[in-house]
């Protein structure tokens, strides 16, 4: 066997050439095939480096053009397929189970289904030329459940487009396309993030100067982030919950405090029936607001159990239907007609309650009674407040919301609640309602209600109290013809009583500061705790952790299936 010293120069000068890859003939037959499927597969990888790849192997004559863009688009067609079915048949599913679920709302995915179907055509042509942008995009399409043949017609449109345009510009300009495109790839989707923020800023913050109903918005956004008691609750509670967790470490218990009102479930922490606790007051029917419990069924039935409810009552309508299981009035609606209480009816399947009106005015009385005390106590008073406005006779609705100091904070709201009538002139010294519904978080104003404690307020409520067995604290939402009558301890009626995880809402007065509500809060818990603590020490049994568990689980799919007015 010759060595190199022995070879011919002419081999070794060849030998010392550099390695020409134009040198390597085209791939034909089998081998092309197995190439091609290479290419294919290498898309599910990365798209675009696949593609540039197959350009620089069409520059060499490796390939032709047409095979290799017939391999590319064929691989980017099923990747995009594949994650949008990935989306479609296990992303739906896994939104409605634990811990999704508990995060993204049955009606938010619908809302997004709804905008994205809208725009979702436009949305896949864009990624497409957007690194970083693809995947959550297409598998978002499957989630929300956006129409399979529109979008295999993005799919290919888009696919049809970036790859002959990237495979091409490879093979025309070689190994610079790739320097180029990792650079693009660098600057393309921080880029892409730049713009559209400061065309949000634009758009939200500086447009709307120029107008006056623009200004207005722009000022209720600005309360509602500077003055807490607009905050959402996962920028509110985190003290709170820290100060909750210190209290279980000092009670060595993680679930304690489900025992302060051992007559509930989970002693009204979280998934308790409004049916069961409005039971346990049935020693007073004079103070309850007149009820009757709609269990799941047909429509219709539950209309009949409606009729039924009125005529052994003698209650006209308007009625209050509200869910079994709820919380900060959600799914809460006063239904003026039958009309109006079957649309309602047609629209959920949970267990409904089905309740009187009670006008005049509306109050919450937070009450506590420490186990072997011989009297209980009122711990706060929330005066609550359903805003409205005046009208002039020349000012729209929508005028009217947005130049009122109160409305103001939160006219997002309002607005969205009265869009059907907001170019409705009312008449000069018309009182307009905006809420009926004692809500914070819809509207109504919270003030402390100091004023009205009596002693004959605190021995009505006492009473009415001791009645429940079991029950040692939470907050009685109540209605009453005046305010003098309610000092008096009369005529009041009861809509709600809500247990462990109620608030004193007087926090919630304009005039407090947030160190003052916290104070008020972890007072709160202090003595729940205190009262759990005693009622575990007099034989009551807390919630395990599972059980309280299924209270959360039962919780959130009421909240779920919850309809909104």
């Amino acid at each position: 066997m010759l060595g190199r010293e022995a070879a011919p120069p002419d081999r070794v000068a060849a030998a010392n050439r550099p390695f020409d890859p134009s040198s390597i003939p085209p791939v034909v037959g089998v081998a092309l095939g197995v190439l091609l499927l290479l290419i294919a597969a290498a898309t599910f990888v990365s798209e675009d480096l696949a593609c540039i790849a197959t350009g620089l192997m069409v520059a060499r004559g490796t390939i032709g053009f047409g095979p290799g863009l017939a391999a590319c688009f064929a691989g980017i067609v099923a990747g995009d397929l594949w994650l949008y079915g990935m989306g479609r048949w296990l992303g739906r599913p896994a939104l409605r189970r634990a811990p999704l679920r508990w995060f993204v709302s049955e009606s938010a995915v619908e809302r997004s289904a709804a905008w994205f179907a809208r725009r979702g055509t436009a949305i896949v042509l864009l990624t497409r030329f957007i690194p970083g942008t693809r995947l959550p995009t297409y598998l978002a399409a499957g989630i929300l459940r956006a129409g399979a043949w529109r979008f295999l017609g993005a799919f290919l449109v888009a696919a049809a487009l970036w790859t002959p345009l990237l495979i091409g510009a490879a093979a025309t300009f070689g190994d610079q396309v790739l320097a180029r495109f990792i650079e693009y790839q660098r600057l393309a989707l921080p880029s892409i993030i730049g713009l559209a923020l400061g065309l949000v800023l634009l758009v939200k913050g500086i447009l709307p100067l120029f107008s006056w109903r623009g200004r207005r918005l722009l000022l209720s956004r600005w309360r509602r982030l500077t003055r807490w008691e607009y905050w959402p609750r996962w920028a509110f509670y985190p003290p709170v919950v820290v100060h909750i967790v210190g209290l279980s470490l000092r009670h060595r218990s993680l679930t304690v405090f489900t025992a302060v009102n051992p007559a509930i479930p989970g002693g009204g922490f979280v998934g308790e029936s409004k049916a069961a606790i409005l039971t346990g007051l049935a020693h007073a029917p004079d103070r309850v607001a007149r009820w009757r419990f709609l269990d799941a069924g047909s429509p219709e039935a539950r209309l009949e159990a409606v009729r039924g409810f009125l005529a052994a009552t003698g209650i006209p309508y308007p009625v209050v239907l509200k869910p079994d299981v709820g919380e900060r009035g959600g799914g809460v609606a006063i239904v003026a007609s039958e009309a109006e209480a079957l649309l309602y009816l047609q629209r959920t399947s949970e267990p409904l309650l089905v309740q009187e009106f009670v006008g005049g005015v509306e109050f919450g009385i937070f009450y506590y009674r420490i186990p072997g005390d011989e009297r209980g106590r009122i711990f706060a008073i929330t005066d609550k407040r359903f805003p409205s406005v005046l009208g002039d006779g020349q000012s729209t609705l929508e005028r009217l919301i947005l130049g009122d100091d109160r409305a103001v904070g939160m006219a997002r709201f309002f607005l969205a609640r009265h869009a059907d009538r907001l170019d409705w002139v009312p008449p000069a010294g018309a009182v307009v309602p905006l809420v009926e519904l004692g809500t914070h978080c819809r509207g109504s104003a919270f003030f402390d209600g100091e004023w009205l404690r009596t002693p004959a307020l605190e021995a009505a409520v006492d009473e009415l109290s001791r009645g429940y067995r079991g029950f040692w604290f939470g907050r009685y939402d109540v209605r009453a013809p005046s305010a003098e009558a309610l000092r008096e301890g009369r005529d009041f009626k009861v809509l709600e009583l809500n247990g462990a995880t109620a608030e004193a809402t007087s926090i919630y007065d304009p005039g407090n500061r947030l160190v003052d509500a916290y104070r008020v809060l972890f007072r709160q818990w202090s003595i729940l705790f205190d009262i759990a603590a005693r009622n575990v020490a007099a034989g009551a049994k807390p919630a395990t952790v599972a059980e309280l568990a299924q209270l959360i689980a039962r919780h959130r799919r009421s909240l779920e299936a919850h309809v909104e007015p």
